[in-house]
């Protein structure tokens, strides 16, 4: 049976900040829900994976090298493979990411991420 996923209760069932919260793959790419509040990471880039953020609830940043985009409920944006990136949350924010299965890391989640 196939299973239907509701984004926003999934995100809403976080009850710890920074939790990589598994809700689909699809192909070779995974999907997970995070909760993020007053959290800047590290510039980082992934080498084998464009990596998409969707935002739930809220809203954050992404800094790249030539300035900030903003990501408000609704958006998404997709960031490709080498470019040099970094989510910058100063409120709570509720997203999807998707990326290739492997891409995720202590390294690049400042230190969050379980696997």
């Amino acid at each position: 049976m196939l299973k239907k996923v509701n984004l926003k209760r999934e995100a809403g069932s976080l009850h710890k900040l920074f939790t990589y919260l598994r809700v689909g793959q699809l192909n070779d790419h995974v999907l997970h829900v995070l909760t993020a509040e007053n959290r800047t990471l590290d510039f980082h880039i992934h080498e084998d994976s464009d990596e998409m953020f969707y935002c739930i609830e809220g809203r954050f940043q992404i800094e790249l090298d030539d300035g900030l985009v903003d990501i408000e409920e609704g958006d998404f944006i997709i960031i490709p493979i080498g470019v040099r990136h970094r989510p910058v949350c100063t409120g709570l924010a509720k997203c999807l990411l998707i990326e290739r299965a492997g891409t995720l890391n202590k390294d690049n989640t400042g230190g969050a991420y379980e696997g």
